[in-house]
């Protein structure tokens, strides 16, 4: 299948970039520079990784997200918080609808370019906080996409119901230099160590049993994972 791949720079879309690259016909990597504080960080790490695979990489500027969104992701926004994944404050990073707006464009840009899917890497540890990321949503997009689009195309989720220590030993397996991806959220020389993204990534990395390459400002004890049936929780 000729596939775009949505391709920010991180650990899961880099991995779903090789897994595609595997499988399918990459026809281009696709980046979106909406405005967050790391975008300067991840992009660079997405072109490098399209260009290894000798594949177009191309970046759509989304600016009117940062000026019009509220979000703690984006310039201009509050502190990143610290803490777990899926704790209840990473709900201030959330971008309204960014996986809606961002499959809605890929989607037109697949057809332009004659492709019949699009590729995301959503993954069962997003569910917690994205409601954009849950697979009740990816299949309504989904069954938009392919209704609203003359080539049917498909959203393909390889990784939605595997968590992120899966896709690194995934991407491991496929010979992703995961030193050159970028995680987190905070978006400085290097990663904090103690964003939820960067706790998210230590904790992959852990639990794959792999080797982390990555340098942290802050590498303290990871905190513990918060308990759903606790306040902690919250219906996004």
């Amino acid at each position: 299948m000729k596939v775009v791949v949505l391709l920010s720079g991180g650990m899961d879309s880099v991995t779903a970039l090789y897994e595609a690259h595997a499988h399918h016909e990459v026809r281009c990597a696709l980046s979106f520079d909406y405005g967050s504080k790391h975008n300067a960080r991840e992009i660079p790490f997405a072109r490098w990784h399209a260009e290894k695979l000798g594949l177009t990489h191309l970046v759509i500027p989304l600016d009117f997200m940062a000026t019009h969104f509220t979000s703690d992701l984006l310039k201009g926004g509050g502190q990143i918080p610290a803490g777990h994944y899926e704790e209840a404050s990473m709900k201030k990073t959330v971008v309204p609808f960014r996986n809606g707006i961002m499959l809605a464009i890929a989607a037109g840009l697949a057809e332009s370019r004659e492709a019949q899917g699009l590729v995301i890497a959503a993954h069962a540890g997003d569910h917690a906080i994205y409601p954009d990321c849950r697979e009740p949503f990816m299949q309504a997009m989904a069954d938009a996409v392919k209704r609203g689009t003359y080539a049917a195309i498909e959203i393909l989720r390889p990784f939605i119901a595997m968590n992120k220590a899966s896709i690194a030993r995934r991407g491991a397996e496929l010979g992703v230099d995961f030193a050159q991806t970028w995680s987190c959220y905070v978006g400085g020389e290097i990663h904090c160590g103690e964003c939820g993204t960067c706790v998210e990534r230590r904790e992959a990395f852990l639990l794959a049993g792999l080797p982390d390459p990555t340098l942290y400002a802050h590498q303290g004890p990871l905190p513990p994972k918060p308990d759903p049936n606790e306040s902690a929780h919250v219906d996004l």
